[in-house]
């Protein structure tokens, strides 16, 4: 535990944060980003953690990643289970390394939930249940979904009631509990830090976005996103439910189980379900994180990135002022 960070000295970070939604840019930006200051990346990303998924995830190439280095990514096997408290700890050491080097901690990646709890703590949650879960695994996804409706009708308008694994962990939190799932009703343990984080977000115009979205869906298959997902399967994708919920994947498993029937179908679906998540990100970044700086996004990276620079120089120097005054 003494290797965790705590939440205050995570507080005092002169970190950056970069997020936002899918294809909006944001490896490309923390790239940048990075050979500006002399930054070395975390990944905030929930499926990049896992070794094999690299075309579904459109996951930062290794050449890329030995000029700039990376961390949390291809850390853990497919039939292994990571989460936000696994997220603090490997940061944690992440951040400890790269300050070592005398580099600057950049952390970039699309899952809200690993930020959240990183910059404001871990949610009083109950831990799992696994006579629940038992339980809820014998049901099927159309019996979950009307249970949830039942008993927690403000999960259901939030999650994504097609993901089985979100519908389960809501009920599960609800029968331990027997209050709502949803993040409104989580008591988050922040902290008034004085200090915002150096954080931004990135959005897209609708139409530019949707573009970038299916030309990103295009190059996957281009890339071998099917040989990837048999391959996978054979490794035991499917034992991992976190891991199988990640789409692209999850489209091409029902595609070779005969329950969609063609692969241009498959490809349509992916989109539709890119576009859905982006827009439920999208939601969630403005709901949850408003502490942050919105960019839409629509000049070069190159720029942006100069901006960020002009912007963290004048960070550390307010940084710095308030810890001078607080020593007068």
């Amino acid at each position: 535990m003494d290797n965790i960070l705590s939440l205050e000295q995570r507080a005092s970070l002169q970190a950056i944060y970069i997020t936002g939604t899918t294809a909006s840019g944001k490896s490309a930006l923390a790239l940048e980003v990075a050979k500006r200051l002399g930054g070395e990346i975390i990944s905030v990303d929930s499926m990049q953690v896992y070794r094999g998924l690299d075309i579904g995830t459109d996951k930062i190439s290794l050449k890329i990643r030995e000029s700039i280095p990376h961390y949390l990514i291809d850390i853990r096997e497919i039939e292994e289970q990571f989460d936000a408290a696994s997220f603090i700890t490997e940061a944690s050491s992440a951040v400890k390394k790269i300050q070592s080097y005398g580099k600057i901690p950049i952390f970039c990646g699309g899952t809200g939930m690993y930020f959240k709890v990183w910059l404001e703590g871990l949610a009083s949650v109950p831990p799992p249940s696994n006579k629940i879960r038992e339980r809820l695994s014998s049901l099927s996804l159309e019996e979950l979904q009307k249970m949830l409706l039942q008993k927690d009708s403000t999960s259901a308008q939030r999650i994504d009631l097609k993901n089985r694994r979100r519908v389960e962990r809501a009920l599960e939190i609800f029968l331990i509990t027997g209050k709502s799932a949803s993040l409104k009703n989580i008591c988050w343990k922040g902290y008034e830090s004085g200090t915002k984080p150096f954080l931004f977000i990135l959005q897209r115009e609708k139409e530019e976005l949707i573009q970038r979205i299916n030309l990103r869906v295009e190059r996957m298959f281009e890339q071998g996103l099917v040989e990837e997902t048999c391959f996978l399967l054979k490794q035991g994708l499917e034992k991992n439910k976190t891991a199988m919920q990640a789409i692209g994947y999850r489209q091409i498993a029902a595609y070779l189980r005969g329950e969609i029937k063609s692969l241009s179908e498959a490809k349509e679906e992916i989109k539709i379900r890119t576009r859905q998540f982006a827009k439920r990100q999208r939601t969630w970044f403005r709901g949850q994180m408003d502490y942050g700086e919105t960019f839409t996004v629509s000049e070069q990276i190159e720029k942006l990135a100069k901006e960020i620079e002009r912007k963290y120089y004048f960070f550390i120097e307010k940084s710095q002022r308030k810890i001078d005054s607080s020593l007068c």
